[in-house]
């Protein structure tokens, strides 16, 4: 009952889609246009940097406060916040009301970091977007995150259950990026130093 309870209080809440609002205020199709995704990344790519931003911390804060308040329903269970974190990346994936057509979920799991360790996530968005650069391939900022955190969960915590929880969530995320995998993978994959210089930069300068 308690996982069932925590995957639907989490999903409920992961369902909350800025993306999705700012889509209908900007009369924009970000699930036709861009990446397709209603999410982080392609709302910066179509509406500039600061709609981007916006909708990433209303993402990350989102997955945060419902961790907070499925450890406060079950106080004494201690995989609640991350069994609802993983129920707020099931969400925001795959919203019944929007025909189960969400985002990739990776701010939402940032948001499960964040609740963990606010410093962690800081690294991740600082070092994971450096990586990304170094790479020129966005798709390693979510290798790097859902591969690492897991692990450094279980060194800072020694507990197996959250680190069977986190692992879930991550290779869930990971099996939802799938097509970008394929892209790389045939050479599709846009190179992202040319994302941020003929797209971000560009629709920045635009506005």
């Amino acid at each position: 009952m308690k996982l069932f309870l925590c995957i639907i209080l989490g999903y409920l809440i992961g369902m909350i889609s800025p993306s999705a609002l700012l889509s209908k205020l900007k009369n924009v199709n970000m699930k036709q246009a861009g990446t397709g995704n209603l999410g982080a990344s392609n709302a910066i790519l179509l509406l500039g940097k600061g709609y981007g931003m916006l909708v990433m911390v209303i993402d990350i804060l989102k997955a945060f406060l419902a961790c907070h308040i499925g450890q406060w329903v079950f106080p004494d269970w201690e995989i609640a916040a991350y069994v609802t974190g993983f129920g707020i990346v099931l969400g925001h994936v795959y919203p019944f009301y929007l025909h189960f057509k969400g985002g990739k979920g990776l701010a939402c799991y940032g948001g499960m970091v964040c609740y963990y360790n606010v410093w962690l996530l800081l690294f991740y968005l600082t070092g994971g977007v450096l990586l990304m650069i170094l790479a020129n391939r966005s798709i390693f900022l979510a290798v790097f995150v859902t591969v690492s955190f897991p692990l450094i969960l279980l060194l800072g915590t020694g507990n197996w259950n959250q680190f069977l929880v986190v692992t879930i969530a991550s290779v869930f995320l990971l099996w939802v990026h799938r097509k970008n995998f394929g892209r790389v993978k045939r050479g599709e994959e846009e190179p992202m130093r040319d994302i941020i210089r003929n797209k971000i930069f560009k629709k920045s300068k635009k506005q």
